[in-house]
């Protein structure tokens, strides 16, 4: 925990590097007037139709002659909406789902594919690859930082295994920062609305050595209180107070060198989601009475329920629901133009840690006083890449990657003086409470990955018109891994007969059995891909493809279930999919549209049993067949500069295949059938319906240089299930979300003024559901209304 003296040296720091960066823009700013002053009827007159470069494609293409199915989220739409984390963006992205009860407990998933339970097994990797500047993330909950100073998000659907390699079996996520430039630059930003909400932005570049040397430093920093309200002790939860800071330096000694430094530092503070109470039951669906269940468990304690009114916002603990999130990283990127291939080097090494306190048994009882556990990440990757440079008949791309991770996992677990009457009635209460009160169980895990691979891609240009792409990644990867579990405190069991103390033992044993066991796998890999794409018009592409992805093996890092095993098998995509993308009206209008069919074997999930007795087991598993279909949609008009109209859609079937063993749902007794039979289902955490639909008009005013705007946009979900048994408790309803914005800005940039709102008919939804073994169900309240006001400046 930080002290005072700690937090008084941070919020210090924090506003050194804010002033520091804004007094560096202001020196800059006279230098940076006349370069980007612009005639306001000149540029009134423009229609928008700009070009979108994305490095899909590892070079520098517009997006709409790539024949990959991909969303852009420009650095003016995230100005637009105000959206500065992965999690809002997705209401731009109908095709990217993004959930998390904690930012270690963090699911993404693109077409239903991914990571669709929130529930992270340090052993197992994400199906969709996080890229920021060209470095993959090995966490998700590297993830849940703001996005700081970006020049766009590329969202990738479908298998991208041959040029990114790392686990993007669904996907990946590609993120641009704004680099280095050598004309001088401020942005400033700032922020404020209810929930106490602050927020500070701010970035400026300016050359060193002109035309040689160049700096960026960007900095954000982020305050919000809760809007959850824990009885306990008054205290708000569903708050977040986030720091990041990147600075880069860009070399250029020739034209034809460059280098790219780059080291960034994050940090969070947060008391994340509060178990909300949603509604609770004491029978399974047959009729018959839950043994212990938590309405005996409240009435033996003396313990008052809080009512089933999730949207009071209430919930009750004596834990902190506390953690500390940091990452940082440093990397490298060089690029050499060597005439007709370019050589490209990318070297980084990263840093997460996560630090949680957690209350196990969401009540304001003594039951379990800890349920937590720590991370400690390091990570280091290497590519090395050489690529056809120009227009050719053969573009070609080609590289070695290696990647090294080590993620180590510091679990605890703790029992108080309420949890021998809570799980045990029916012991006897001496061996019960020698057994769990004061009990304390420590567990110590570390998955560690060594990745090699090579690949190459080529795109053969038949003509002007028709062209064809193949791809090729060879991966070879090795995974081993520690688990141990031992305890560490607890009521001396010497006082008790030894038939007692064995009996002590044995319930010990039951929460957390002591364990130590090591693993290891190696696996030899090949993804690939083979694309036709035909130029019907100039703004006409047609495109087919088919791509075959892998995702290696898995470690179970845990207290393994009868039944589980500790290797996880690989798993195996393949999908075929084709496209249209098309501009018309001077490209003032596009349209883009993809139809996809993806079968996946192994396919690899978490999964939660609950227990009876009282602790929930988590561990990974295989299923063996998974098959995802769909079709999506995108649409944008811009008629003028002053108004542009967007909407996107996506439809996706999400369903198991064959899945005959999963585990059993909590309202029938899984000691009447232990597993069931989901074969048809669709996966947890799927809308089948997901569309966006976006607004900007801007009204002109005093000669052109003064704009009044507005922007709105609509995102809606429709139902689904958040429990991988497809409980009927965790059905979610859809919901629909609207985000609006008003604001009057000078047409040169160097200021904008703004009042906004998220959620802004304040709807009430949920992003989760869980039910819990003894008829608790509690769910994950999404945002109320925010409002707020910002003014921005650039000079």
């Amino acid at each position: 925990m930080l002290n005072k003296n700690n937090h008084r040296d941070i919020i210090s720091i924090r506003l050194g590097l804010l002033a520091s960066t804004a007094a560096m823009g202001l020196v800059s700013a006279p230098h940076a007037r006349a370069a980007d002053e612009v005639p306001a009827a000149e540029a009134a007159s423009a229609v928008n139709a700009e070009e979108i470069f994305v490095t899909a494609r590892r070079r520098d293409e517009d997006a709409q002659d790539v024949p990959i199915a991909l969303s852009v989220v420009s650095a003016d739409a995230l100005e637009k909406t105000g959206n500065f984390t992965l999690s809002q963006v997705q209401q731009l992205v109908p095709s990217l789902q993004v959930f998390s009860f904690n930012p270690r407990n963090t699911n993404i998933n693109i077409r239903g594919l991914g990571s669709n339970v929130a529930l992270t097994n340090d052993g197992l990797e994400n199906g969709v690859g996080f890229y920021l500047d060209n470095v993959y993330y090995g966490r998700p909950g590297q993830s849940q930082f703001d996005l700081v100073d970006l020049q766009q998000i590329e969202v990738l659907r479908g298998p991208q295994g041959t040029l990114f390699g790392k686990n993007t079996t669904a996907g990946a996520i590609n993120i641009t920062s704004r680099a280095p430039s050598f004309e001088p630059e401020f942005y400033g930003e700032v922020s404020g609305g209810n929930y106490g909400y602050h927020q500070l932005r701010a970035s400026v570049s300016a050359p060193i050595v002109a035309d040689k040397a160049a700096f960026r430093l960007s900095v954000a920093d982020t305050h919000r209180d809760g809007f959850l309200t824990n009885r306990y002790n008054g205290s708000k939860a569903q708050d977040y107070d986030n720091f990041s800071v990147r600075g880069q330096l860009l070399i250029t000694p020739t034209d034809a060198l460059s280098v790219k430094l780059i080291g960034d530092y994050s940090h969070q503070k947060q008391h994340y989601v509060l178990n909300i109470p949603v509604t609770y039951f004491g029978t399974y669906d047959s009729g018959a009475a839950i043994a212990n269940n938590i309405f005996d468990r409240a009435a033996r304690a003396g313990y008052t329920l809080l009512p089933a009114d999730p949207f009071a916002r209430q919930g009750d603990s004596d834990a902190r629901y506390q953690a500390f999130m940091k990452s940082y990283g440093a990397s490298g990127q060089v690029d050499w133009d060597l005439g007709k291939v370019a050589l490209t080097s990318i070297t980084a090494y990263r840093w997460w840690d996560w630090n949680p306190a957690n209350d196990g048994d969401s009540t304001s009882l003594p039951v379990m006083t800890k349920a937590q556990q720590a991370n400690r990440q390091r990570q280091f990757s290497q590519e090395v890449r050489l690529a056809s440079t120009g227009s050719n008949r053969i573009d070609w791309v080609a590289g070695l990657y290696y990647f090294w991770q080590t993620v180590r996992g510091y679990g605890a677990s703790a029992y108080g003086t309420a949890a021998p009457n809570w799980f045990l009635p029916a012991v006897n209460p001496v061996i019960a409470n020698a057994a769990l009160n004061g009990f304390e169980s420590n567990s110590y895990s570390e998955p560690t990955t060594k990745s090699y691979a090579a690949f190459g891609q080529a795109s053969w240009n038949i003509s002007d018109r028709l062209s064809l792409t193949a791809g090729l990644r060879y991966t070879h990867e090795k995974k081993t891994g520690v688990y141990r579990q031992f305890w560490v405190a607890g009521t001396d069991l010497s006082t008790l007969s030894a038939a007692e103390a064995a009996t002590a033992t044995a319930i010990r044993n039951q929460f957390n059995p002591r364990t130590n066991y090591s693993v290891g796998l190696s696996d030899d890999s090949l993804s690939g891909l083979a694309t036709l794409s035909w130029k019907a018009a100039p703004n006409v592409l047609l495109y087919g493809s088919y791509a075959h992805g892998n995702k290696s093996g898995g470690l179970n890092l845990t207290n393994i279930p009868s039944g589980a095993v500790a290797e996880v098998e690989p798993e195996t995509v393949d999908n075929f999919e084709i496209g249209l993308k098309s501009q018309f009206l001077n490209r003032a209008l596009t349209f883009n549209a993809a139809a996809f069919w993806t079968k996946i074997s192994d396919y690899q999930t978490a999964i939660t049993e609950l227990s009876a007795l009282g602790p929930v087991v988590q561990y990974i598993s295989n299923i063996p067949k998974v098959r995802s279909r769909g079709v999506e949609g995108d649409l944008s008009y811009a008629p003028s500069k002053w108004a542009s109209l967007t909407a996107s859609l996506s439809y996706v079937d999400a369903t198991y295949l064959d899945y005959r063993n999963a585990p059993q749902a909590p309202e029938r007794s899984a000691a009447l059938a232990p597993t069931q039979d989901l074969t048809g289902v669709q996966l947890p955490g799927v809308p089948t319906f997901t569309y966006t639909l976006g607004a900007d008009i801007a009204q002109p005013v005093n000669g052109g240089s003064i704009a009044i705007y507005g922007h709105a946009d609509f995102s809606h979900r429709s139902t689904f299930n958040t429990s991988s048994s497809n409980s009927r408790y965790a059905q979610v309803p859809g919901y629909g979300i609207i985000n609006a914005r008003i604001g009057i800005r000078a047409e040169d940039g160097r200021w904008d003024l703004s009042v906004w709102a998220r959620n802004l008919t304040d709807k009430n939804y949920f992003q989760a559901l869980t039910p819990g073994a003894f008829g608790m169900v509690s769910g994950t309240i999404g945002e109320p209304r925010t409002v707020g006001a910002t003014l921005r400046t650039k000079l």
